[in-house]
């Protein structure tokens, strides 16, 4: 346990429940997956893809922290996980938040173009990822690190004049 929180820099035991909350929605993801893959399947078979899956996650996962350790600007590796974290509620939440949103502005596949209606959906979705992503990076303690990314990705969309 000492090499761990030594590898993540974690300096107080409440600061682990963010390595804990990351491997449980990996272990969550992995079994969803293999569920959906393998439909009515036996257990043990849908246990062991999981088991596979969760593996294969986990080694992506620690790519992906590698690489960003270096490009991200955090003061420890800990916090790492939480932003991957907020990025995975976030990126959720935005989904949860756009159906409704286009039913109450009265948008259906039903009454519009299926490619329209879907251009549509993305757009309200990243509308509102945006401000979830600040707010769920606020919830975190991350809003510093998630409003230097909003101001660059708005600014990659064009729209960095309305930052000023």
């Amino acid at each position: 346990m000492d090499k761990f929180k030594k590898t993540w820099e974690i300096q107080q035991n409440w600061q682990l429940i963010f390595p804990l909350l990351g491997i449980l929605g990996l272990l969550y993801s992995s079994y969803k997956l293999a569920n959906a893959l393998l439909k009515e399947d036996h257990l043990l078979l849908i246990f062991a893809v999981t088991i596979i899956l969760f593996y294969i996650f986990l080694k992506f996962t620690l790519f992906l922290f590698k690489k960003l350790e270096n490009r991200w600007v955090v003061d420890f590796k800990w916090e790492l996980i939480r932003i991957f974290i907020v990025f995975a509620i976030t990126g959720t939440s935005s989904l949860f938040v756009g159906r409704p949103i286009m039913k109450l502005i009265g948008i259906t596949k039903e009454n519009l173009n299926i490619a329209v209606y879907w251009i549509l959906y993305i757009i309200i979705g990243l509308i509102f990822y945006q401000i979830i992503l600040l707010c769920i990076g606020w919830l975190f303690g991350q809003f510093k690190f998630f409003w230097e990314f909003e101001k660059k990705m708005l600014s990659r969309f064009g729209l960095k004049r309305f930052l000023n």
